[in-house]
């Protein structure tokens, strides 16, 4: 074979690959409407008014008959999707894995939480267990489809690429929810215009979210291929093969470690992500356009902020740059438990402090853990890095309902969340990132 013929074969598989990697971006562009319009800015808010609406005297609403403050009810619906999710996900990873066929698996999860965020357009009136119901479904299809879109990562980019790659992913959802958040506001602020009520203004919102998501998902279902492997093991379910992926895991103790160590970080991160709408409506006392412009902030920066922690892994190392932003995070949550009620200003400066390193440290997370897993158990080990990522925290929401629920005070509910930030930084300096991967089978890149 000629030097001629050998370069031309490794020009298209360079561009099979360049191919691949733009139409995997487009899944970030397609389900990241959900976690900044949905999950972010709107839901929140809205179906705490829906609860408040069907609470009785004392402020309580009784799903299956057990008192839950109207409140708390969006942050224990969060935290319950965690439960569906843990069933279905490492069954989904592990399939993946097992068969090549990620690709029907992503499309089944894509759609039942498109069409789970579009039916959110009938959460009106005193419904709010349909908008839980909806919200536990479409939380957990969006986990289940984030296991599967993760692992294509190792399979689309060599170990020199992945951060570039997982930070344009991430850059692709933010400016995207940049351009839905802005339609969002245009209606929002002029629903009187369009000539509908608040209310159906959300709903339309909300609804459009799951439009987009299931629209946007036919282009990496294109571009996407299938590694066709050959059958292995006979699939177990649910807790059981979450438990075998863990046993499994317990064979390489620094990616356990790293797991560990993002699973409580990002717990604090996608706690602030969800809970920070809430936040600024009931503590605060901010207007509804108010905190859409802040999340739109928090998008435009996040894009500028993933692009820009890419390249300060390129020089510094992912796992020092990823330590930096935890810091960043810490101190950004103190200044907000002092910020005062009523001040737009001072929560937009707070916005873009978020916005900043919000972006590149889910991105670089992503990135560093695609070198910790061993070849041929992308999905399956995805399964359980996906158990703290896009709204799929457990522990954040639950702690903050619950301080919510003992004090009144959504202030004491925010600063709780501090600790995920201190102990995930202690957990992660403390992993030895190039040992670990050599210890996954995989080459030790550079600078990691």
């Amino acid at each position: 074979m000629g030097t001629g013929t050998v370069r031309t074969q490794a020009g298209d598989e360079a561009a099979d690959r360049r191919r691949e990697q733009r139409g995997w971006y487009f899944y970030d562009w397609a389900c990241s409407v959900y976690s900044t319009s949905v999950l972010t800015v709107f839901l929140g808010p809205y179906l705490t008014s829906v609860a408040r609406s069907a609470a009785d005297a004392d402020g309580f609403v009784h799903p299956l008959g057990i008192p839950v403050r109207a409140g708390s009810f969006f942050a224990y619906c969060v935290s319950a999707s965690v439960i569906l999710a843990i069933l279905v996900m490492p069954v989904a990873g592990a399939a993946a894995d097992r068969t090549g066929r990620r690709k029907p698996l992503l499309a089944a999860a894509a759609y039942t939480g498109a069409t789970a965020t579009t039916g959110l357009f009938f959460l009106d009136g005193h419904r709010y267990l349909l908008g839980g119901v909806l919200l536990i479904v479409a939380n957990a299809s969006v986990a289940v489809s984030m296991v599967l879109y993760n692992s294509y990562l190792p399979l689309i980019a060599p170990p020199d690429e992945r951060d570039a790659v997982s930070s344009r992913g991430w850059a692709f959802g933010y400016a995207a929810g940049s351009l839905v958040l802005v339609a969002n506001l245009v209606l929002f602020t002029a629903h009187d215009s369009f000539g509908v009520s608040e209310a159906t203004a959300v709903r339309i919102c909300l609804a459009s979210a799951g439009l987009w998501w299931g629209v946007f998902t036919l282009i990496p279902l294109r571009r996407l291929r299938d590694r066709r492997t050959a059958p292995t093991a006979v699939p177990v379910h649910g807790w059981r093969q979450l438990a075998a992926t863990i046993r499994d895991m317990r064979g390489k103790p620094l990616t356990l470690a790293f797991l560990l160590a993002y699973l409580v970080y990002n717990d604090g991160i996608q706690t602030v992500i969800s809970q920070a709408s809430v936040y600024g409506s009931e503590e605060l006392g901010l207007s509804q356009s108010t905190l859409i412009t802040a999340v739109l902030m928090v998008q435009v920066l996040a894009v500028a902020g993933a692009l820009g922690m890419g390249r300060l892994a390129r020089r510094y190392g992912a796992q020092r740059t990823i330590l930096g932003s935890l810091v960043a995070w810490a101190v950004t949550l103190g200044a907000g438990y002092f910020l005062p009620a009523g001040a737009p200003v001072w929560f937009f400066v707070l916005a873009a402090g978020i916005g900043l390193v919000l972006g590149g440290s889910q991105a670089l997370s992503r990135s560093l853990f695609s070198h910790l897993v061993p070849p041929g158990k992308e999905a399956e080990y995805f399964s359980a890095y996906e158990m703290s990522d896009r709204g799929m925290s457990w522990l954040g929401p639950l702690l903050f309902g619950v301080t919510y629920q003992l004090t009144g005070s959504y202030r004491d509910a925010i600063i709780s969340l501090v600790a995920f930030f201190a102990i995930g930084f202690v957990l992660l300096a403390r992993v030895p990132v190039r040992q670990a991967i050599h210890d996954a089978g995989n080459p030790v890149p550079d600078r990691i």
